[in-house]
């Protein structure tokens, strides 16, 4: 069982932030930020690409309520909003999840996309995409 389903499950402890019937929404121990929320769906999934349309898009809603509550509580400049599937974008629980990360004015997080514009032909990746 994954550290997710045991948390869920109750065999390890954890700073609830929400729980639904779906859902459950906790503290992140690694805080990259003050405030950084997980929320976790009850059921199962791998990935976000595994889960049926109805977990994701209630994950995303209950994401979206608590970033708001979140940022205003805690007073953030701002909210990261972020999911990671596979270990090659960066998921290191095999469990759906999605971070709710506060930002601050100057705090030292680094969450970058590179400008590789000029070694791809748009229209060539969208035939790619759509094939």
């Amino acid at each position: 069982m994954c550290i997710f389903c045991k948390i869920v499950n109750g065999e390890i402890p954890s700073k609830k932030v929400y729980e639904d019937d779906k859902v459950l929404a906790i503290l992140d121990l690694s805080q990259a930020e003050k405030g950084h929320t997980l929320v976790i769906p009850k059921a199962h999934f791998d990935t976000m690409l595994d889960a049926d349309s109805q977990t994701v898009s209630h994950a995303f809603e209950v994401a979206s309520k608590l970033a708001n509550k979140i940022k205003t509580n805690l007073n953030a400049d701002g909210i990261n909003i972020l999911n990671n599937s596979y270990e090659a974008a960066g998921q290191t629980v095999m469990h759906m999840h999605i971070h709710i990360i506060p930002r601050y004015k100057n705090d030292d997080l680094k969450i970058e996309f590179t400008d590789h514009s000029s070694l791809y032909n748009l229209d060539d990746v969208l035939a790619e995409i759509n094939k």
